[in-house]
This record gives C-alpha cells, sequence and structure tokens, in this order.
C-alpha cells in the first residue's frame, strides 16, 4: 500500500537531458488544449513497452497469477477495463490478444508502469503547462487490437475532477496511429468549456455555473446517445495522428475521442499518465469500493481528501503525498529541505517598485550551482 509521506526515502535523482518547452509550444497548448511533442519517448523506452504490452496479453508476466473468464469479446465496450489477469490459456496469440483493452493504476503493481508514469522528459513538459509542482495521478494502458471499439466525447476533469482544476492527461504513443487504427480526436479550443455535469450517476461538473446542462451519455461512441457530441460540433475536430515515441498532452476540459481500430493487423497502444498541480485539492477515489483499482489508499476522514495516495512527481506541496512503491526517482523522495532548495528559482522577493524587477536581482533559473 502506498504510504502518505512522513519520512522520505532520500535518493539521488537520476539526471536526463532535459525537455524544454517552448514559446510555440506552450502558446499551442494554451489555445487549442493539446499539445504533441515528437518523438519525448527514446526508441529504446518504446521497443521495453511493446515488449512489455506482447508479454502482458500473453499472460507472460509473473503477476498474471489468475485466469480471466473465458467471454465473447465482441461484446467489449469502449470503456471496457481489465485487470492484470492471464487470458485463458487454451486461445490463439490472436485470440488472447482480443481479451485486452485497457487496464487502469498498474502504476501501483508493476514497476515499469510507475517508472513511465514518473518518466522524467514527460514531467519536464508537464512541469512547464501545469506546475511546478506535480502530483501523479493515474495510469491507463491502452492495449486496442484489431478491430476493438473507441471511446466516445468526454472530458478527463468529469472522471477525476482536481480543486483549482489542473488536470492534464500525457498520452505515450507506443504504435504508430492514424485514422484508421484509432488516433485520438480532438475538439480543439473546448478546453474552454466547462466541465458538463451528468444528469445522474457517476460524473462530476461545474454544477455552480448558471443554466449549466446535465448530460447523459459521456464516452459513449454513438454521438446519438452522447450529449457532449452536440457541444464536440461547435469546435473544429482535428485528427492528432502520432508516431511511435510522440507524447500528446492535453487539458482537463479539452472534449476529445477516439474511433474504432479499423484494420486488421495493426494493435493502437499508448500509456497515459494523468496529473495535476501538486497544490490542487482532489477527493477521487474516496468513495470508490475497496476493489475497484482506482480506490484511494489514503482518505482524509473528514474531508475525503486522497492527495495523500498520489505520488508527488515534482517540486512540493503543503498538502498530503505518497512515496512511490518502487523507489522511482521523483520529488516524493527528496527530503523537504531539497524540495525546498529545488523550487527556490520561483520565490518572489519585494523591493524597490521603481525599478520594475520589485528590487530583485535577475536571476538565470537554469543555471546549475556550485556545490563547492
Amino acid at each position: 500500500m502506498d504510504a502518505v509521506l512522513t519520512e522520505p526515502r532520500t535518493r539521488a535523482v537520476t539526471k536526463h537531458e532535459r525537455y524544454r518547452v517552448s514559446v510555440a509550444e506552450y502558446e499551442t497548448f494554451r489555445r487549442h488544449g493539446f499539445l504533441v511533442v515528437p518523438g519525448l519517448v527514446s526508441q529504446d523506452e518504446i521497443d521495453e513497452l511493446r515488449q512489455h504490452t506482447e508479454d502482458l496479453m500473453q499472460g507472460r508476466l509473473p503477476e498474471q497469477s489468475t485466469e480471466m473468464t473465458e467471454r465473447d469479446t465482441a461484446g467489449d465496450g469502449g470503456v471496457s477495463i481489465q485487470r492484470l489477469e492471464a487470458p485463458p490459456a487454451h486461445l490463439s496469440p490472436v485470440e488472447k490478444a482480443q481479451y485486452f483493452l485497457r487496464i487502469h493504476m498498474l502504476h501501483r503493481k508493476l514497476k515499469l508502469h510507475e517508472r513511465y508514469l514518473l518518466h522524467p522528459r514527460v514531467l519536464d513538459v508537464l512541469e512547464v503547462l501545469i506546475g511546478p509542482d506535480l502530483l501523479a495521478l493515474q495510469t491507463m494502458l491502452f492495449l486496442k487490437p484489431p478491430g476493438k471499439p473507441g471511446q466516445g466525447w468526454h472530458q478527463d476533469s468529469y472522471y477525476i475532477p482536481t480543486h483549482p482544476d489542473s488536470l492534464c492527461g500525457a498520452w505515450i504513443a507506443i504504435d504508430d496511429c492514424d485514422e484508421f487504427n484509432g488516433a485520438m480526436w480532438m475538439a480543439t479550443g473546448s478546453q474552454h468549456e466547462p466541465v458538463y455535469p451528468p444528469k445522474s450517476g457517476y460524473g462530476h461538473g461545474d454544477r455552480a455555473v448558471q443554466g449549466i446542462m446535465r448530460i447523459e451519455g459521456a464516452s459513449n461512441p454513438d454521438d446519438s446517445q452522447n450529449d457532449l457530441a452536440k457541444i464536440a460540433d461547435r469546435y473544429p475536430q482535428l485528427l492528432v495522428p502520432a508516431r511511435a515515441g510522440d507524447v500528446v498532452f492535453f487539458a482537463g476540459h479539452i472534449l476529445h475521442r477516439s474511433k474504432r481500430n479499423y484494420t486488421t493487423d495493426r494493435f493502437r497502444r499508448s500509456f497515459v499518465g494523468h496529473y495535476c498541480n501538486a497544490r490542487s485539492f482532489t477527493q477521487w477515489g474516496a468513495d470508490a469500493v475497496a476493489d475497484d483499482v482506482h480506490a484511494s489508499l489514503a482518505v482524509d476522514p473528514i474531508t475525503k481528501m486522497t492527495n495523500g495516495s498520489h505520488i508527488l512527481a515534482r517540486g512540493d506541496t503543503h498538502l498530503p503525498f505518497a512515496l512511490p512503491r518502487f523507489d522511482t526517482p521523483c520529488a516524493a523522495l527528496l527530503s523537504p529541505e531539497e524540495r525546498r532548495k529545488q523550487s527556490e528559482y520561483a520565490a518572489a522577493m519585494m523591493g524597490d517598485m521603481e525599478s520594475g524587477m520589485m528590487g530583485a536581482m535577475e536571476a538565470d533559473p537554469e543555471l546549475e550551482e556550485d556545490d563547492e
């Protein structure tokens, strides 16, 4: 079980080639609600993820100790979720793969998933877009074999609410994806929309907005049954093709969807992480039942805050957070003094108002300090 941080297990943070977000990329994310960063994840890492997914779909992981119940996989819907189980052993390799569409929250069970949730170059981008303080909330592994359905229009903050709302997804393409094998579509500009709450059942939204529409059918791939399709139609709908190793970052409010994998011989695999600013408050997972993979491991009994279930990836926070179960390098493993030192460049200094610098000396936050 992940624990709320009390005494950190201090580790040295591994050095990496830091990714620098450009002004143009920053503007693109703010204007359109999403950003594609080409080749952010290396080919060696993509090869590792591909081998991992092959092993998982064939039931070769040691953690797949139980076998799935046999089922008609043609009936799988766009939001069907599997667990870390092996497919029935008597099936062919192709039939075994059809038993998987997606699996959630494997960073709590597998070291590899925690490592990609905390991938340093992914965090570099997120630090600029929603940071500098980052909380890592969720992982999803999409397998999407040939013929599998897509997911209809939805907003991620509908499922994972944070306050203030700072949710951002990071979608690592494991396979090349296009209109044929089920790439994502974005209703570009719709990140400015409020989050539309459900008429009934699970879901969150901006209920305080006067006259806001209550919706039905979020994530339903049939537009006639999904009320969000009408809202998405107000915006240009852009296909977001990606090459393996590209990462798509998208805001929590943007309306997005995917369509069926129409191919007969191509997968559309991706590894997705969700993050928020570590100063945001969340109750996500507080009310989930114990056997739900999304159930929070640390819930404040009074406020239902669940921040203590999620890993502090970068920066610092005044709120609780969890340690990485597999000791993946991140801010959670630093001492409070080390975290403060790393974020000192963001501190404001008050002084002489006439200078325009308010009395502060110009500083370069990219400058490496000499420890001597």
